[in-house]
């Protein structure tokens, strides 16, 4: 039995985004008593709409903050007193990165810096970053018995990747250097409800409800390590709460798959053709395989995955089928006019 102290106010910065929501929505639900500080910029991957059946509940506040902005970051701090930050904000779409680098090393890198900076000024109990198995590189599809662990090389193919892993470099300096209390983890490719719709699986569920040609880079034989994203949020809370300062916690579903294989699913589960199935040119740098094993956080913390792919992936089917309104406003753009229509200059919301 896991004891929790009940005086806890976190900040969960990226808390509009997908794995950030998410969080927020389990950590009120698990500990009622714990207070949440959602911190997000609001950019395109941002989406306020996300986080309304939180916004009035007394022990969540919403701040629309840039964590790269320090004076804003350092008067938040001055005034809440958190105890622990858990760091979501990121640029995360390889693709983006691809072809504008600098905004991914600002806010993943910058953003962190600053982050770090304020915890160290004002006091913190645990800074946890939260990163990506994609700072290993990739492993060859032939050989599937191996896996990402803690001390697999970093080996970066993208800016993404680049930027958080300098990221996490810099995290474990501050704690080398500083003494901050920090934990790291590093998680295979999470899935489930308020995904980003360009992202894989949302994809291809909007463009197959419309009948739209799935894009597939090239063969689709690129494998990816599947994790439902409320087990990622068990991962972290116990990260947290009982994980070792210091340390780097891998993350895993053991649910590899390859990208036809998802996209082949998707379209059983719908009920629409394979023929919707249209191969591009693939992405520069596309790591081939990313498979993590999570050995650690499995003896030390007693964690492992729960839910199946199979499993996980009718239940975010099924959740994208019944809040179509959320995602076809996001693809529509007009999303982006809900936080000026809805809390126009009130930026600030549910203070103490």
């Amino acid at each position: 039995m896991i004891t929790y102290l009940p005086t806890y106010n976190i900040f969960v910065t990226g808390g509009a985004g997908f794995i950030g929501s998410n969080f927020i929505f389990y950590m009120l639900d698990k500990h009622p008593e714990y207070r949440i500080v959602c911190i997000d910029k609001l950019t395109y991957a941002g989406n306020l709409s996300t986080l309304a059946a939180v916004m009035d509940n007394p022990n969540f506040r919403f701040c629309k903050v840039d964590i790269c902005d320090r004076k804003a970051v350092y008067e938040l701090f001055e005034e809440e007193h958190p105890d622990i930050v858990v760091n979501f904000a990121a640029e995360s779409h390889v693709d983006r990165s691809i072809e504008n680098p600098e905004v991914f090393l600002d806010t993943n890198i910058k953003g962190t810096a600053v982050m770090m900076d304020a915890c160290r000024k004002y006091g913190i109990q645990r800074y946890h970053q939260v990163s990506t198995d994609e700072v290993y590189g990739d492993l060859p599809l032939d050989r599937p018995d191996l896996f990402f662990t803690e001390e697999t090389p970093i080996h970066t193919s993208s800016p993404y990747s680049s930027s958080k892993a300098a990221a996490d470099l810099l995290v474990l300096a501050y704690h080398r250097t500083y003494g901050l209390p920090v934990t790291i983890s590093r998680c295979s490719n999470n899935y489930g409800p308020y995904h980003f719709p360009e992202k894989l699986i949302p994809l291809m569920i909007a463009n197959a409800l419309a009948d739209k040609p799935l894009p597939v880079y090239g063969e689709g034989l690129n494998v990816r390590d599947w994790l439902y994203v409320e087990d990622h949020c068990k991962a972290i809370d116990l990260i947290i709460h009982k994980g070792r300062v210091g340390e780097v916690y891998n993350v895993g579903g053991h649910n590899e798959k390859t990208n036809i294989e998802i996209v082949k699913i998707i379209c059983k589960e719908l009920g629409k053709p394979e023929s919707l199935i249209t191969h591009v040119e693939d992405r520069k740098g596309h790591d081939m395989r990313y498979a993590i094993d999570p050995e650690k956080i499995s003896s030390e913390l007693g964690w492992y995955p729960e839910t199946r792919f199979e499993d996980g992936i009718k239940k975010t089917i099924k959740w994208y089928l019944e809040n179509r309104q959320w995602w076809e406003t996001i693809i529509s753009g007009e999303y982006q006019k809900y936080y000026e229509k809805m809390y126009g200059d009130r930026e600030q919301i549910n203070k103490k």
